[in-house]
């Protein structure tokens, strides 16, 4: 009999506790730190926000007792005897012996509430020209049924089950479905060609492999199966079964001998019942490096993560449970696993699933068309996406044109956010633009806003917010020293990480080790840098790797970037460390100008080096900056700094998988041998 919670917890007070609900503390936070021995303490602030403060303090002080409350948003077949074992750092254990199941608490409640003809997605396709709104009893129906296929060809609990989908409904049922045996998901991001996609079934060996037919990029078709076909070829690992979802509409695959059409599977397959798995077991297996050497599988686990994501929704993002959710994402990252799906799901909102680009599809009104027809209440994209759409229509002559009046917050995450793409869209979407920090590590945010305790939108400029509860973060310096605040270090986070973290890497216990807790013992190493103000706000400027070091002077990229972005002719920018005869590194950038700018390359160029002096100071040595047509981003919009960085060294460059347009590296390198750079450099490939 599982332990039901009350459907409207969110929005009353809570059974367990008696204690009223996150939304009624209204008050600015200020906080201030102190340094007692390797703690920091929070010190409650006249002026602070309480609840925030409270549940801040307890998070660390009382954590069994802080993450009980937390558990209890979840229905638990079976409830755990023990809520953290952290006897065997850094493999944290949280509610153990408690048993529960993944599609039950997303899905199945939601239908026993009462609340099955609710809407649970919205996916908006404008390069099908569809709309389509499927319902928790959709939801329930299907996944139970893809469920019993997935029975009927040998899945079981613990097997492992590769998803190769593209944004689709389709993608978050099969990922339910096999989460209702207790099966391990692994999302692979539909844009890998196939020997990527190849390393990872030698590494998790599924059982089954389900796919689409093809994804969709503006004016052109990907199709899956015939990456997924190559990927089956060049295995080792015993060849899984395969299930195809034929996008009919858009292009049919032919089906090879172990391939099963989805919808035939479904017509013949029988409902199947969830089932029940401990806490600590895996969820599912997130890929985040490439192919050299063993790819690098984070485990996340069951319990922890889905108590998290379930508390983020109110806590972190204001989000109530008639709440319309949006976040511009891919379901092959880590956002698409936590805030497209399971997220919004366990708390019982919409989540909508937008195929399509901020500016091409058809054009730069999309965001402001669908905020309008869906009557979005929050979005979360990168920063990115905001700086396509000023690219493209500077004055929102397209996107004026649609209400944005349901609209009450923007978060974005992923990269830096420089500040003008920050005051631009706040003035145009008129919202606040909430930055939150977080990691594929980590499947929930470190540093953010809490609205659900009362934090009013406003940070510092460039802050990415306050430590989540649940995170002791540290700023340390090379030597392990807790840094003084304002000082620039390596972000770490004192051991043990919260609840829905990841418990250890797939079939590499010892890598989890080396990689993430050797450097700062006692630490989880995020490999991030930056500081933290008098006030506890937390201020990433960079990955670790980005920052560059100008004599003895560590500056980060993205102050450099922040300066450089402000110049009116500038609407993208990259700021990569070179090589210096007398300095040891110097900043170059290369960026993008306006397409309507009057002034020359060589006037801009001045400029920037002018403003950048004028703002930082000499001691930055920037001097070397170039226009370029475009810079090299993923498939989810993110700079690779480094492979321009290794290219201007004559390294050897691998253009990753998921890169927009690889095209783009033949001009960078041609730029940067007339800078003087890259004179050796081989063609990337």
């Amino acid at each position: 009999m599982l332990h039901q919670m009350n459907p409207d917890f969110l929005d009353a007070k809570s059974e367990s506790s008696g204690k009223p609900c996150l939304e009624s503390c209204i008050v600015l936070p200020r906080i201030s730190r102190k340094a007692d021995g390797n703690d920091y303490i929070m010190i409650p602030h006249r002026n602070g926000c309480p609840a925030y403060e409270e549940a801040y303090n307890k998070s660390l002080e009382s954590p069994e007792e802080f993450w009980s409350e937390i558990g209890r948003y979840l229905d638990w077949s079976k409830p755990w005897h023990k809520v953290l074992d952290n006897s065997n750092e850094p493999f944290t254990k949280w509610f153990v012996g408690g048993e529960l199941n993944a599609c039950y608490n997303a899905v199945d409640r939601h239908v026993y509430a009462g609340y099955g003809k609710k809407t649970a997605l919205i996916h908006d396709s404008p390069q099908t020209s569809s709309i389509r709104k499927v319902t928790y009893n959709e939801l329930f129906e299907k996944t139970s049924l893809l469920a019993g296929a997935l029975a009927e060809l040998g899945v079981r609990k613990g097997d492992r089950v590769i998803i190769y989908m593209p944004l689709i409904p389709e993608t978050i049922i099969a990922i339910l479905a096999t989460v209702r045996l207790g099966a391990i998901h692994s999302v692979v991001f539909g844009g890998f060609a196939a020997k990527e996609l190849a390393s990872r079934i030698d590494h998790a060996e599924p059982k089954v492999i389900i796919a689409a037919s093809c994804g969709l990029e503006p004016s052109k078709v990907i199709k899956y199966t015939s990456m997924l076909n190559g990927a089956l070829d060049m295995i080792t690992a015993t060849k899984p079964k395969c299930i195809i979802f034929q996008r009919r509409n858009v292009w049919e695959s032919p089906l090879l001998e172990s391939q099963f059409d989805w919808d035939e599977l479904m017509k013949r397959s029988k409902p199947h019942p969830c089932v029940m798995v401990e806490a600590n077991d895996p969820l599912y297996i997130l890929y985040t490096s490439g192919t050299t050497g063993n790819p690098k599988g984070i485990i996340r686990p069951i319990g922890g993560h889905l108590a998290t994501l379930c508390w983020t929704m109110n806590t972190v993002y204001g989000m109530n449970k008639n709440s319309v959710w949006w976040v511009a994402s891919d379901m092959g990252w880590v956002v698409g696993h936590s805030y497209i799906c399971y997220g919004p799901l366990l708390y019982g909102a919409t989540s909508v699933m937008y195929e399509g680009k901020p500016d091409r599809t058809p054009d730069a009104g999309q965001y402001f068309r669908i905020i309008e027809q869906h009557n979005v209440n929050a979005l979360f994209c990168v920063p990115t996406a905001l700086r396509v759409i000023k690219r493209a229509d500077p004055e929102i002559l397209v996107g004026r044109k649609y209400s944005l009046k349901s609209l009450k917050t923007i978060f974005v995450a992923g990269e830096f956010c420089d500040y003008e793409t920050k005051a631009w869209a706040e003035k145009t979407f008129k919202v606040p633009i909430l930055n939150n920090w977080w990691q594929s590590e980590t499947g929930h945010p470190i540093t953010a806003l809490c609205l659900g305790y009362g934090h009013h939108p406003n940070l510092p400029k460039f802050s990415t917010g306050l430590p989540i509860p649940g995170y002791n973060i540290h700023i340390l310096r090379e030597d392990g020293s807790i840094a003084p605040q304002r000082e620039l270090g390596q972000i770490a986070i004192k051991l043990p990480l919260p609840p829905g973290c990841m418990s250890t890497l797939y079939r590499s216990p010892e890598r989890f080790k080396e990689v993430y807790f050797t450097r700062f013992p006692g630490y989880y190493d995020t490999m991030d840098a930056g500081y933290i103000d008098e006030l506890g706000h937390v201020y990433v400027t960079a990955r670790d790797d980005d920052i560059i070091n100008v004599a003895g002077h560590r500056i980060s990229t993205a102050a450099l970037e922040d300066i450089i972005l402000a110049h009116a002719d500038v609407v993208d920018a990259a700021v990569v460390g070179v090589p210096d005869h007398t300095k040891g590194e110097v900043p170059l950038c290369l960026y993008v100008k306006r397409h309507d700018a009057t002034s020359k390359e060589e006037q801009i160029n001045q400029e920037l080096v002018a403003q950048v002096r004028h703002m930082m100071g000499p001691i930055a040595s920037f001097r070397v900056a170039a226009a370029i047509t475009m810079l090299p981003r993923t498939r989810s919009g993110k700079i690779i700094r480094k492979s321009i960085a290794l290219l201007a060294r004559s390294k050897q460059v691998k253009i990753p998988s998921t890169i927009e347009d690889p095209t783009v590296f033949r001009e960078i390198k041609e730029v940067l041998q007339k800078l003087g750079y890259a004179k050796l450099a081989p063609d990337p490939q």
